[in-house]
């Protein structure tokens, strides 16, 4: 099991984003400024500080500008995947766009999808289906690479992917796992444990997964689904050892996660898995769970600790620490272990979406028998999905008191960057992080200037030079297809797109491949 120390941030390294955070105004500094918040009335909803104004920059892209890059897209045959994290003025327009299409019937909203990395890349398969000629990806480089190998794999290898940006777009998360303390932890860990498994997180490169999975079975994660990956692989592998990475923080919050669960009642463990019970978990977490510790994403690193100060002095112990926390089991994070805290003193909850529900309802009829006008406070510690269950649930036992004068107001821990769609028509844009995808709860790669290097500057710029029909003056702008690299007798590529495509059977099937299986239990490293 991994210490569970903060890696050291080197000054060079440090100094170096925070002067590329300083050329994006409201990056990383929203943090320690004020959270977004909404605030729930029994006739309206009001979104409060910054979240307001990213909303607006948001909504309201010009219908000119919406109508002439749709056009384009079509004309040129171009399918945009992009991140959840672009910009604000980036995301509203594509979202628009998208909806145009959709309302003209042109291709169903089909030259638009914003998504996670792993969603981008099956974005990208259907594009090509449905006859798209041009893929742009908004992202960082390991995406693009992804959505690079798996049209390839998928029979689609004349569709070119390009990039935004001829300069590298990092990722210091991704950078992380390609040292080689990296993968001499990763064969340390398999000598010592021959039927071990590696769990990666998909902010790597398919270098980092091809070198990964030639020492020891891989599966790729995100944070939406690395809980029910660890638990599945643990119930169809009892006495395997998972090593998880590159990323520390979230391998600390699910040791954090994997202990609660191990102390709370029986169900709350069944409810997880049905496989598992407190004692299963609790020898998971002592005994075979090992995790990374020299990973992290710089960004999160610098602001994360801010967020939780802000959080404890101004919410839990500070003038308005009236505030309850609310948390899901399953979201890793910094305001886990608050709420943990919370939850002992009556005040927060940690648990399922219908938890957190029952918790928020409960407080608020509470507010409303009580007979005074009031103001409920909630932190809440998950991600956006449940936001809007959230507003329909409070909002219907609001109405049906409106003279209470009660109204609840859900605080986002979250940079003002954090953005997302909804499916709720009144309430379009919520603030937090998408579909669990993020280094942290925080929403620290919303704020990354890696993420902001791509530009609606730049999109325009390349639709214009499609729209020119020379390709091949576009090669410089390719991710990097690992042409020619191996990793032992095989090809990166070939190597590197396994552990996605474990990944993905196993969000089909709900088992681990059975390949990946019979590897891990025969310790044939």
């Amino acid at each position: 099991m991994a210490s569970t120390t903060a890696p050291v941030v080197d000054p060079a390294r440090r100094a170096k984003v925070e002067a590329a955070l300083s050329k994006y105004e409201g990056v990383g500094t929203a943090q320690t400024t004020e959270f977004p918040s909404l605030m729930i009335c029994h006739d309206k909803l009001i979104p409060q500080g910054s979240f307001a104004e990213r909303q607006a920059e948001f909504l309201a892209p010009r219908r000119e500008e919406v109508v002439a890059l749709a056009n384009a897209f079509n004309s040129h045959h171009i399918g945009i995947v992009s991140h959840f994290y672009m910009d604000a003025s980036i995301q509203g327009l594509l979202t628009a766009v998208s909806a145009f299409e959709a309302e003209s019937g042109i291709l169903a909203g089909g030259s638009v999808y914003i998504a996670d990395s792993l969603a981008m890349g099956d974005a990208a398969i259907r594009m090509a289906k449905a006859g798209k000629r041009v893929i742009l990806c908004l992202g960082v480089d390991f995406m693009s690479e992804n959505c690079r190998a798996v049209l390839d794999m998928n029979g689609f290898p004349n569709v070119p992917v390009f990039r935004l940006c001829l300069d590298p777009i990092g990722c210091s998360l991704a950078t992380a796992a390609e040292k080689d303390t990296y993968f001499e932890w990763l064969s340390t860990e398999a000598q010592q444990h021959p039927n071990s498994a590696h769990v990666v997180y998909i902010n790597t490169s398919l270098l980092t997964k091809a070198k990964a999975h030639a020492i020891v079975p891989t599966i790729t994660c995100t944070s939406s689904n690395v809980v029910e990956t660890i638990l599945e692989l643990s119930a169809e592998s009892p006495t395997a050892h998972i090593l998880y990475g590159p990323d520390s923080y979230m391998g600390k919050n699910l040791q954090t996660l994997f202990k609660h669960i191990s102390q709370s009642p029986e169900e709350v463990s069944t409810q997880l898995h049905p496989k598992h019970t407190r004692e299963t978990i609790r020898n998971l977490v002592e005994n075979q769970f090992h995790f990374y510790n020299g990973g992290y994403c710089l960004v999160h690193h610098m602001f994360g600790s801010e967020v939780v100060n802000r959080i404890k002095s101004m919410y839990i112990t500070g003038s308005e620490s009236d505030a309850f926390c609310a948390a899901h089991l399953e979201v890793p994070g910094e305001m886990f272990e608050i709420a943990i805290q919370q939850q002992a003193q009556g005040k927060g909850v940690v648990g399922s979406t219908s938890n957190i529900l029952d918790f928020i309802t409960k407080k608020t009829e509470e507010a409303i028998a009580a007979g005074t006008p009031s103001k409920i406070r909630c932190i809440l510690g998950t991600e956006s999905g449940m936001t809007t269950s959230i507003v329909r649930r409070v909002q219907s036992i609001l109405k049906k008191r409106p003279e209470s004068g009660v109204a609840v107001e859900i605080i986002f821990p979250v940079s003002s960057q954090a953005i997302t769609t909804s499916d709720d028509p009144s309430l379009p844009v919520i603030p937090g992080v998408s579909c669990g995808e993020g280094c942290s709860l925080a929403g620290g790669c919303a704020s990354c200037p890696f993420m902001k290097m791509n530009t609606l500057e730049a999109l325009k710029d390349m639709v214009n030079k499609i729209a020119n029909g020379d390709l091949s003056t576009l090669e410089r702008y390719k991710p990097n297809n690992y042409s020619g690299l191996m990793v032992g007798s095989q090809p990166v590529v070939a190597l590197g797109t396994i552990p996605i495509e474990y990944m993905r059977a196993f969000q089909h099937s709900h088992h681990m491949p059975p390949a990946m299986i019979q590897r891990v239990t025969s310790g044939s490293h």
